[in-house]
């Protein structure tokens, strides 16, 4: 996206692969919950996990640089100078599972496709693209309605190929079970809906030596196991069933890998480096609710949660407070708002309050349990949001008690919510927990029918078009929004141009910070806590290279060692 490559165009592998990795074998993974559909690229219907292993897109990004992208089904790529466009011609050697080539029309339709029938937010992710031109069968030209874009390119190399005689007298909107047709290192080979879906290696995948492609896709089968609840799937773990695990849980990383299979080696667990931004994980407002509509409100209620405590108590200490939507990264803002930043926001002045050109510091208690000053200072937010504690009760000017529900699909979350509701009690906040499956929880979000629901929010090391979808205010009603609080800010939107513009990395950067300080100050989320490593546990059949990648896990480069054995 900026500067230049880190591969040049005669290198062999990545370096985070190795390219001597014997293929062959299993690698079992467990998912929570369930899944009713093989279409991740829609609104309806829960998603099996693995499916896009299936598909192959024009580029590859690596995972050792912030944004750069290698060829894949593209052999080639021209950029226009000023970004007006980007010409991909399509490897003569892409194939299809069923064997049939893979042609610069099937470029179009996937893209369109998408557009049409794929989930809304695809629409506004590549809302600048505004014709897209079949020059022959092997070259296929994307337009953009602006110049300057250096995102676009890339993320139109990210697109999903599917081919068009496969799909063109189906419904590609419906939910069902019907195994879809991809060109990717891996295809369906079995399911049981709900339970278990395993992924065949295809013996003769056209890209298998690619540069891009060496010291991949290692593993014979990946299967994937479903269970509904995540202690079960632990046991299970420990008991053999499947192979690896990401452990999420702190108590269950700091008290239940213990035992004779970890201290004999059996099963190896490791705290592997993530350097990504860890994004925004915390309790989300849906702002769609009148309750929500003021910002004294939100940021009253935020005072309440107790961190320290919870992560003292809770978490064995193993967190950092998250203060910022971009966490652990350069993009995020520091509390004092620097010089590059002010200049960013200055022809907003007029519209943002003082407090975003004011330190931003989350409330510090002593982690005791004891949160009297931020409860005084809550209900000060309160009243001049109109209410007042009276009886007990934080009341409106109707004598209506302000009550609300915490959405949740995790059991184990419950433990986390109980000691932020005893605080919100404690100023006559009523609440109450509704628990749910996965799939009610993600029909329920997709549809704004929740008061407050944790989640964390990802982010890119090298944000663009997506944050239109993350805060746009088209995206606010959008089913399968991604913008979750339904947040519409002018202010935002065009500071999420400027960024989608940027044309270098510093200012990409300065730019993001200045988005940042924004969003911190709208209150839509009470921020919790990021941990900027992986904790893994794998049982001890499995190597990796000796490089690891910086922004991603990895697995999609590890291998059997009794392969090695047996060879």
């Amino acid at each position: 996206m900026y500067g230049d490559f880190k591969y040049d165009k005669d290198f062999t592998h990545f370096q985070y692969t190795n390219p001597l990795a014997l293929k062959g074998g299993t690698f079992k993974q467990a998912s929570i919950g369930s899944f009713d559909s093989l279409n991740p690229f829609i609104v309806k219907g829960s998603a099996g996990v693995g499916i896009s292993m299936i598909y192959d897109s024009l580029l590859k990004q690596s995972s050792d640089e912030p944004f750069s992208g290698y060829g894949l089904i593209a052999l080639s790529v021209k950029v226009a100078d000023d970004f007006s466009s980007v010409s991909f011609k399509i490897n003569p050697k892409a194939r299809f599972h069923d064997g049939k080539k893979i042609k610069a029309s099937d470029v179009k339709f996937s893209f369109e496709l998408l557009i049409n029938k794929g989930a809304p937010h695809f629409r506004s992710y590549y809302a600048g693209v505004k014709e897209v031109i079949v020059d022959n069968p092997l070259q296929v030209t994307f337009y953009f309605k602006e110049k300057g874009n250096r995102e676009l390119p890339l993320i139109i190399g990210q697109v999903p190929i599917f081919p068009e005689h496969f799909w063109k007298d189906k419904d590609f909107s419906k939910t069902d079970l019907a195994i879809p047709l991809g060109s990717g290192a891996y295809k369906i080979k079995s399911f049981k809906a709900g339970k278990r879906i395993t992924y065949q290696r295809v013996n003769d995948y056209w890209a298998e030596n690619l540069p891009v492609n060496k010291g991949m896709n290692n593993f014979d089968k990946m299967i994937f196991d479903y269970y509904r609840d995540d202690a079960v799937a632990f046991e299970a773990f420990k008991s053999g069933a499947f192979d690896y695990r990401l452990e999420s849980s702190a108590k269950r990383w700091a008290t239940g890998y213990k035992g004779n299979l970890f201290d004999s080696g059996s099963i190896i667990t490791d705290e592997v480096s993530d350097q990504t931004p860890q994004g925004m994980q915390g309790f989300w407002f849906n702002l769609r609710k009148d309750k929500f509509k003021d910002k004294n409100v939100r940021e009253a209620m935020s005072l309440l949660f107790d961190f320290e405590w919870a992560n003292k108590t809770l978490f064995y200490g193993a967190y950092t407070r998250i203060n910022s939507f971009y966490s652990g990264s350069e993009l995020a803002t520091h509390s004092v708002i620097s010089e590059a930043e002010k200049k960013v926001l200055l022809p907003y002045r007029a519209q943002l309050s003082d407090a975003v050109f004011e330190p931003f510091v989350l409330p510090v208690t002593k982690g005791d349990g004891n949160i009297r000053i931020q409860m005084r200072q809550a209900v000060k937010l309160f009243e001049q949001a109109g209410y007042q504690l009276k009886d007990s009760k934080m009341q409106d000017e109707n004598g209506k008690q302000f009550s609300f529900e915490f959405l949740l699909y995790s059991k184990d979350f419950e433990r986390v919510v109980h000691p932020f509701r005893r605080n919100l009690q404690r100023i006559g906040i009523k609440t109450s927990i509704r628990l749910v499956d996965v799939s009610q929880f993600v029909n329920r979000l997709n549809n704004f029918d929740f008061d407050l629901v944790s989640l964390r929010k990802g982010q890119s090391i090298s944000p663009g078009n997506e944050q239109l979808s993350f805060w746009g205010c088209d995206s606010v009603m959008d089913v399968d929004t991604s913008n979750w609080a339904g947040l519409c800010s002018p202010v935002v939107e065009k500071l999420v141009r400027q960024l989608i513009m940027a044309d270098s990395r510093e200012v990409l950067v300065n730019t993001t910070k200045a988005l940042d300080r924004v969003l911190l100050n709208e209150f839509m989320v009470i921020p919790q806590w990021y941990l900027p490593a992986y904790r893994i546990a794998y049982w001890n059949r499995y190597s990796q290279p000796k490089i690891a990648p910086i922004y991603e896990l990895g697995l999609s480069t590890w291998w059997s060692t009794e392969m090695e054995v047996q060879q």
